[in-house]
């Protein structure tokens, strides 16, 4: 048992999970908007996942502690070096208006570890992106609807339209709403000056912001030119099962539930839309 704990740990702590998760998410935008699923997309997100969520979480650890790293985090950083080379094996399978776009929301992950900015524009005593004062959850995203729903439409060359904006706008609420149980669950760790959702409104209040953003998700898709009955069924039940993950969610909550369960709801969604087509 130790050992397949161990390599649970592995699993989430490297990002592999949430790389799933995002690649879920790019699979059913193809779905939602008929496009065959472009693999080299899939491929990349999820190696630049690994990469960028590895980068703006180890960093700072990695800095300081060099020559002291423990050995999970030694077995990370060789991860993340083999995912980086992944990455940049598929991002030249990529045309250049995918890449283009990508270099800029590079360039927002990189600002979002790495220290940059006046000291005066922050609240917090770190220099980066991340502390910045209620910054965290529209950075991540906004970097994910770029990733899952721009990116696979850019490279197959789709027009953009009223839908693709309707698509954007529901998968920047459902990213917001998926993140509110960690940010529940940080309330033990984060530093007030960092004022998250949570800490603002308080916890309560914050599980009805939840509830009523996935009605808004839900709603959005019926001013959408094209929706199918597929796409309607599956935000349904995926909208029902994450009301119930927002509104159990507390403090104290267990180990998992949030890194693994939470996070394993973009996968289920995509199961479910791949089980009614």
């Amino acid at each position: 048992m130790g050992i397949l704990k161990q390599i649970f740990n592995f699993y989430i702590n490297s990002s592999i999970h949430v790389a799933l998760a995002v690649v879920a998410m790019t699979w059913v935008t193809s779905i939602e908007f008929g496009l065959d699923c472009d693999y080299n997309v899939l491929f990349f997100v999820f190696f630049a996942t690994i990469t960028g969520y590895n980068f703006v979480k180890y960093f700072g650890v990695a800095k300081f502690h060099h020559r002291s790293l423990a050995a999970w985090l030694r077995a990370i950083q060789i991860f993340s070096f083999f995912a980086f080379l992944g990455m940049s094996y598929f991002a030249l399978k990529l045309n250049i208006n995918s890449l283009i776009y990508l270099s800029v929301f590079g360039l927002v992950t990189f600002l979002y570890a790495i220290p940059l900015l006046p000291m005066r524009y922050f609240r917090d005593n770190q220099k980066n992106l991340r502390q910045i004062s209620g910054l965290k959850v529209y950075v991540i995203a906004s970097v994910w609807v770029f990733t899952t729903v721009f990116l696979p439409l850019i490279e197959k060359e789709y027009p953009f339209n009223i839908d693709v904006v309707i698509n954007a706008v529901q998968r920047f609420i459902f990213v917001i709403v998926l993140m509110l149980p960690f940010e529940i669950r940080d309330l033990l760790y984060d530093s007030v000056k960092l004022a998250t959702i949570p800490q603002r409104i308080g916890v309560r209040n914050t599980k009805i912001m939840g509830v009523l953003l996935l009605l808004v998700f839900f709603f959005l898709g019926y001013f959408k030119d094209e929706i199918t009955s597929e796409v309607i069924i599956s935000n349904s039940v995926i909208i029902i099962i994450t009301l119930f993950f927002v509104i159990f969610a507390h403090k104290n909550q267990s180990k998992y539930y949030s890194a693994f369960w939470v996070e394993s709801l973009p996968i289920l969604w995509l199961v479910i839309l791949l089980m009614l087509h």
